[in-house]
Protein backbone atom coordinates (compact mmCIF):
# COMPACT_ATOMS: atom_id res chain seq x y z
CA UNK A 1 0.00 0.00 0.00
CA UNK A 2 1.31 3.46 -0.96
CA UNK A 3 1.84 5.82 1.91
CA UNK A 4 -0.35 8.92 1.82
CA UNK A 5 1.75 12.06 2.20
CA UNK A 6 0.76 15.56 3.31
CA UNK A 7 1.65 16.71 -0.21
CA UNK A 8 -0.86 14.20 -1.69
CA UNK A 9 -3.57 15.44 0.66
CA UNK A 10 -2.80 19.11 -0.10
CA UNK A 11 -2.90 18.46 -3.87
CA UNK A 12 -6.27 16.69 -3.71
CA UNK A 13 -7.69 19.35 -1.39
CA UNK A 14 -6.62 22.03 -3.86
CA UNK A 15 -8.36 20.16 -6.69
CA UNK A 16 -11.61 19.46 -4.83
CA UNK A 17 -11.88 22.15 -2.16
CA UNK A 18 -13.06 19.46 0.29
CA UNK A 19 -12.09 19.03 3.92
CA UNK A 20 -8.80 17.52 5.13
CA UNK A 21 -10.29 14.39 6.73
CA UNK A 22 -12.55 13.61 3.77
CA UNK A 23 -9.66 13.91 1.33
CA UNK A 24 -7.29 11.89 3.55
CA UNK A 25 -9.88 9.11 3.96
CA UNK A 26 -10.40 8.90 0.18
CA UNK A 27 -6.63 8.75 -0.44
CA UNK A 28 -6.12 6.03 2.20
CA UNK A 29 -8.96 3.95 0.71
CA UNK A 30 -7.50 4.46 -2.79
CA UNK A 31 -4.04 3.46 -1.47
CA UNK A 32 -2.57 6.83 -2.43
CA UNK A 33 -3.90 6.75 -6.01
CA UNK A 34 -5.01 10.36 -6.75
CA UNK A 35 -7.27 9.39 -9.69
CA UNK A 36 -9.09 6.68 -7.72
CA UNK A 37 -9.48 8.99 -4.72
CA UNK A 38 -10.91 11.70 -6.99
CA UNK A 39 -13.43 9.20 -8.43
CA UNK A 40 -14.45 8.13 -4.91
CA UNK A 41 -14.91 11.78 -3.88
CA UNK A 42 -17.01 12.44 -7.00
CA UNK A 43 -19.25 9.48 -6.14
CA UNK A 44 -19.44 10.63 -2.52
CA UNK A 45 -20.35 14.17 -3.58
CA UNK A 46 -23.01 12.84 -5.95
CA UNK A 47 -24.47 10.66 -3.18
CA UNK A 48 -24.56 13.54 -0.71
CA UNK A 49 -26.14 15.76 -3.37
CA UNK A 50 -28.75 13.09 -4.20
CA UNK A 51 -29.75 12.87 -0.52
CA UNK A 52 -30.29 16.64 -0.43
CA UNK A 53 -31.88 17.04 -3.88
CA UNK A 54 -35.48 16.79 -2.69
CA UNK A 55 -34.99 19.54 -0.11
CA UNK A 56 -36.48 22.89 -1.17
CA UNK A 57 -34.04 25.57 -2.24
CA UNK A 58 -35.91 28.86 -1.95
CA UNK A 59 -33.06 31.22 -1.05
CA UNK A 60 -30.09 32.13 -3.20
CA UNK A 61 -28.67 34.87 -5.39
CA UNK A 62 -28.79 36.24 -8.89
CA UNK A 63 -25.24 36.54 -10.22
CA UNK A 64 -24.40 38.79 -13.17
CA UNK A 65 -21.20 38.72 -15.18
CA UNK A 66 -20.20 40.91 -18.12
CA UNK A 67 -17.29 39.87 -20.33
CA UNK A 68 -15.26 41.32 -23.19
CA UNK A 69 -15.81 45.03 -22.62
CA UNK A 70 -19.56 44.56 -22.55
CA UNK A 71 -19.79 42.15 -25.50
CA UNK A 72 -21.24 39.17 -23.54
CA UNK A 73 -23.36 39.22 -20.39
CA UNK A 74 -24.73 36.41 -18.24
CA UNK A 75 -27.34 36.43 -15.50
CA UNK A 76 -27.83 33.22 -13.50
CA UNK A 77 -30.09 32.39 -10.55
CA UNK A 78 -28.52 29.91 -8.15
CA UNK A 79 -30.55 28.80 -5.15
CA UNK A 80 -29.78 27.35 -1.73
CA UNK A 81 -31.92 26.14 1.15
CA UNK A 82 -31.18 29.03 3.51
CA UNK A 83 -30.42 32.72 3.35
CA UNK A 84 -27.42 32.03 5.60
CA UNK A 85 -25.76 29.96 2.85
CA UNK A 86 -26.84 32.42 0.14
CA UNK A 87 -24.79 35.11 1.91
CA UNK A 88 -21.78 32.77 2.30
CA UNK A 89 -18.74 33.75 0.20
CA UNK A 90 -18.21 30.16 -0.99
CA UNK A 91 -21.76 30.07 -2.35
CA UNK A 92 -21.25 33.44 -4.05
CA UNK A 93 -18.02 32.15 -5.60
CA UNK A 94 -19.89 29.07 -6.87
CA UNK A 95 -22.54 31.27 -8.53
CA UNK A 96 -19.79 33.40 -10.09
CA UNK A 97 -17.98 30.32 -11.44
CA UNK A 98 -21.25 29.07 -12.98
CA UNK A 99 -21.77 32.49 -14.62
CA UNK A 100 -18.21 32.35 -16.02
CA UNK A 101 -18.85 28.83 -17.31
CA UNK A 102 -22.07 29.90 -19.07
CA UNK A 103 -20.17 32.80 -20.66
CA UNK A 104 -17.46 30.45 -21.96
CA UNK A 105 -19.53 27.39 -22.91
CA UNK A 106 -22.87 28.83 -24.08
CA UNK A 107 -25.30 26.11 -22.92
CA UNK A 108 -28.89 26.19 -24.20
CA UNK A 109 -30.61 24.37 -21.34
CA UNK A 110 -29.91 23.69 -17.66
CA UNK A 111 -30.53 19.93 -17.94
CA UNK A 112 -31.78 17.36 -20.45
CA UNK A 113 -35.21 17.48 -18.78
CA UNK A 114 -35.67 20.95 -20.34
CA UNK A 115 -35.03 19.83 -23.93
CA UNK A 116 -38.34 19.89 -25.84
CA UNK A 117 -39.46 16.41 -26.98
CA UNK A 118 -39.62 17.62 -30.60
CA UNK A 119 -35.97 18.73 -30.51
CA UNK A 120 -34.85 15.49 -28.87
CA UNK A 121 -36.74 13.43 -31.48
CA UNK A 122 -35.13 15.48 -34.24
CA UNK A 123 -31.66 14.83 -32.74
CA UNK A 124 -32.38 11.08 -32.56
CA UNK A 125 -33.54 11.09 -36.21
CA UNK A 126 -30.34 12.88 -37.24
CA UNK A 127 -28.26 10.24 -35.41
CA UNK A 128 -30.25 7.42 -37.05
CA UNK A 129 -29.73 8.94 -40.51
CA UNK A 130 -25.97 9.14 -39.82
CA UNK A 131 -25.95 5.43 -39.09
CA UNK A 132 -27.77 4.71 -42.37
CA UNK A 133 -28.38 1.06 -43.18
CA UNK A 134 -25.93 -0.25 -40.62
CA UNK A 135 -25.47 -4.01 -40.41
CA UNK A 136 -24.39 -3.73 -36.79
CA UNK A 137 -26.36 -5.66 -34.14
CA UNK A 138 -29.29 -3.83 -32.50
CA UNK A 139 -27.47 -3.63 -29.11
CA UNK A 140 -24.44 -1.98 -30.74
CA UNK A 141 -26.65 0.55 -32.56
CA UNK A 142 -28.43 1.38 -29.28
CA UNK A 143 -25.05 1.97 -27.59
CA UNK A 144 -23.93 4.22 -30.46
CA UNK A 145 -27.17 6.24 -30.24
CA UNK A 146 -26.82 6.53 -26.43
CA UNK A 147 -23.19 7.69 -26.81
CA UNK A 148 -24.10 10.31 -29.42
CA UNK A 149 -27.01 11.55 -27.28
CA UNK A 150 -24.68 11.91 -24.28
CA UNK A 151 -22.31 13.94 -26.46
CA UNK A 152 -25.25 16.13 -27.54
CA UNK A 153 -26.30 16.64 -23.89
CA UNK A 154 -22.72 17.61 -23.01
CA UNK A 155 -22.87 20.32 -25.66
CA UNK A 156 -26.29 21.87 -24.93
CA UNK A 157 -27.02 21.15 -21.24
CA UNK A 158 -25.26 23.21 -18.57
CA UNK A 159 -25.15 20.42 -15.96
CA UNK A 160 -23.72 17.88 -18.46
CA UNK A 161 -21.04 20.17 -19.89
CA UNK A 162 -17.40 19.62 -18.90
CA UNK A 163 -16.63 22.34 -16.35
CA UNK A 164 -14.55 24.98 -18.15
CA UNK A 165 -11.89 25.18 -15.40
CA UNK A 166 -11.61 21.39 -14.99
CA UNK A 167 -12.85 19.41 -18.02
CA UNK A 168 -12.43 16.13 -16.07
CA UNK A 169 -15.62 16.97 -14.18
CA UNK A 170 -19.05 18.19 -15.30
CA UNK A 171 -20.79 21.32 -14.02
CA UNK A 172 -23.08 18.95 -12.10
CA UNK A 173 -20.00 17.38 -10.41
CA UNK A 174 -18.73 20.86 -9.57
CA UNK A 175 -22.07 21.76 -7.94
CA UNK A 176 -22.18 18.37 -6.14
CA UNK A 177 -18.75 19.10 -4.63
CA UNK A 178 -20.15 22.38 -3.30
CA UNK A 179 -23.25 20.60 -1.92
CA UNK A 180 -21.02 18.08 -0.13
CA UNK A 181 -18.92 20.89 1.33
CA UNK A 182 -21.65 23.42 2.18
CA UNK A 183 -24.22 20.84 3.29
CA UNK A 184 -27.27 22.26 1.50
CA UNK A 185 -29.11 21.55 -1.72
CA UNK A 186 -27.95 23.94 -4.45
CA UNK A 187 -29.67 24.29 -7.81
CA UNK A 188 -29.38 26.43 -10.89
CA UNK A 189 -32.91 27.76 -11.46
CA UNK A 190 -32.45 29.71 -14.70
CA UNK A 191 -29.97 31.70 -16.73
CA UNK A 192 -29.77 34.08 -19.66
CA UNK A 193 -26.77 34.77 -21.89
CA UNK A 194 -26.67 37.95 -23.97
CA UNK A 195 -24.31 38.62 -26.87
CA UNK A 196 -24.08 42.14 -28.26
CA UNK A 197 -25.93 42.42 -31.56
CA UNK A 198 -27.53 38.95 -31.40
Amino acid sequence: MSEVTIKDIAELRAKTGLGLMEVKKALVEAQGDQAKAMEALKRSGALKAAKKSDRPSNSGIVEAYVHGEGKIGVIVEVSSETDFVAKNQEFKNLAHEIALHITASNPTYISKDEIPAKELDSEKEAIMSQLGDSNKPKEVIEKIIEGKLQKYFSEVCLLDQPFFKDPDITVKDFINQAIAKIGENITVKRFARFVLGC
